[in-house]
């Protein structure tokens, strides 16, 4: 299955409420949702790197036995650093790396095929 036709385990008004919940409210919301569901949209969330923190916390309250058996290794390395303290805390999520434009030989002559 391809990671584009996957399907959310969740409807996508709760995964919208995940993502726009306060660090204090998504436990709330988190504990919601039953525990085999709760592994699967860990996995969902961990593989879209936008949604990868809200994955972690969200795998921070899974088994390791669930998240195993929805995600294989996979959901083993998330259980792993869902509970390391260099896990990505749901607050982080809002903090935006730098985005930087190429200025390199490509960009000089695409530049110069506009002029």
């Amino acid at each position: 299955m391809q990671l584009n036709e996957e399907v959310c385990p969740v409807p996508e008004s709760i995964l919208g409420q995940m993502y726009r919940a306060s660090p204090q409210g998504l436990p709330e919301l988190i504990a919601t949702v039953s525990p085999d569901v709760r592994a699967m949209l860990a996995v969902y969330c961990y593989r879209r790197a936008h949604l990868a923190s809200i994955g972690l916390a969200i795998a921070a309250s899974c088994e390791e036995e669930d998240l195993s058996f929805h995600g294989g290794n996979l959901g083993v390395d998330i259980f792993a650093k869902s509970r390391t303290p260099q896990a990505v805390t749901h607050s982080q999520r809002g903090q935006r790396q730098k985005i930087s434009l190429s200025k390199g030989a490509l960009m000089s002559v695409i530049a110069q095929d506009l002029i």
